[in-house]
């Protein structure tokens, strides 16, 4: 019987978030209100069927493996297979490779004993509400090598310029993966490949002294390789610079984009157990996302609000992000700004950004 395992691959990201991520990783930047970047992946993953998931991480993990936990949450939390974090291991004295290449090689134990004999693989950038049953299908009945998801957009932005560029033709037979920016068939950087296979290229890549495993065994071989695509056409969003995250924040206000990104299959979370939004009496709060645990005694117009968050009276927030615990002591002004994590505003203060380049402050400061 056929089956994926999965794989989420953080090695290979692109991202300029900064101060977001003076802490943590990208896959863990909050997100939507209560969410962190790598739900949308780990979810996906889950919602298909899959029972095994590998995160493969370099550098600043910390606030990763708190959120993750056990993986009980997206019920990864198994006697048999369940959740995997895979940081590289270089006690190897003879190990050649580089790059992900590092992460394949050194944990080709996961692969070995997961019973699954396909890999779907993703990062966490890509922000979608879906399952890749129907992707799978498609793999399974052409006998495909490689399957890549890519999808059309109607502009391109500088959150694409990172992304390679589909060009399929008949029985969507990729004939070339390309950095061609006119192109507006945007490679979503998930693909599924026989698990096989994926070791053979893990081999060739190092026997060559490669260090991308997708860029260098999948891309530059696809003349050797039966590579398919498979569109997506559904709600999506790319974040990897600060402008990126902060627009598709923002575009979350609307309700139809709420909807079509939230609705069934559901995006799991790490569970918390704060209390109900405590609005006070001179709270006034006009389209915006409010988390539980938040008290709100000033205005909040078009912003979203996570867990925790204290707004003072005669305090107002405009189109801003208020990550976790964040206190607005009174006769603040915001806009366009973007708080992280334990940010303490005090009294009188006034931070203007703009929708271009938001205000951004790293978490833990007093301002």
């Amino acid at each position: 019987m056929d089956r994926m395992m999965g794989l989420i691959n953080l090695d290979q990201e692109y991202h300029v978030f900064n101060e977001l991520t003076y802490f943590r990783n990208n896959a863990s930047i909050p997100f939507a209100g209560r969410y962190r970047l790598i739900d949308f992946a780990l979810s996906n993953m889950t919602n298909s069927g899959m029972e095994e998931v590998a995160i493969f991480v370099r550098h600043k993990y910390r606030s990763l493996l708190d959120h993750l936990g056990s993986g009980e949450s997206w019920d990864l939390d198994r006697r048999h297979g369940g959740l995997f974090i895979l940081p590289p291991d270089w006690n190897d004295p003879s190990d050649r490779s580089r790059g992900d290449l590092s992460f394949f090689h050194n944990n080709r134990d996961y692969f070995n004993r997961g019973k699954a004999n396909h890999v779907l693989v993703s990062g966490s950038q890509f922000i979608v509400n879906t399952d890749y049953k129907e992707a799978f299908n498609q793999h399974i009945e052409m006998d495909a090598d490689v399957t890549v998801v890519y999808t059309p957009v109607a502009e391109v932005r500088p959150e694409h310029q990172a992304y390679f560029r589909i060009e399929k033709g008949e029985d969507s037979k990729v004939l070339n993966i390309t950095n061609d920016h006119r192109n507006l068939n945007v490679f979503t950087g998930v693909y599924i490949i026989k698990k096989d296979l994926l070791m053979d290229v893990v081999d060739y890549c190092i026997a060559y002294h490669n260090e991308n495993l997708f860029a260098d065994g999948i891309k530059d071989r696809i003349g050797e390789l039966d590579v398919r695509a498979y569109k997506y056409d559904g709600y999506h969003a790319f974040i990897n610079t600060i402008e990126s995250y902060y627009r598709e924040n923002m575009k979350l206000l609307t309700e139809e984009n709420f909807i079509n990104l939230f609705a069934k299959p559901f995006i799991r979370t790490k569970a918390s157990s704060n209390p109900p939004v405590k609005y006070q009496s001179q709270a006034v709060v006009h389209n915006s996302i409010i988390a539980n645990g938040c008290s709100v005694n000033g205005q909040v117009e078009n912003s979203i609000l996570f867990r925790g968050v204290e707004v003072s009276e005669h305090s107002t927030i405009k189109h801003s992000i208020i990550m976790q615990r964040c206190t607005i002591e009174e006769d603040v002004y915001l806009e366009n700004v973007i708080l992280d994590k334990d940010v303490h505003v005090k009294k009188g203060q006034r931070m203007i950004g703009t929708t271009d380049k938001p205000y951004v402050v790293a978490k833990r400061q007093i301002v």
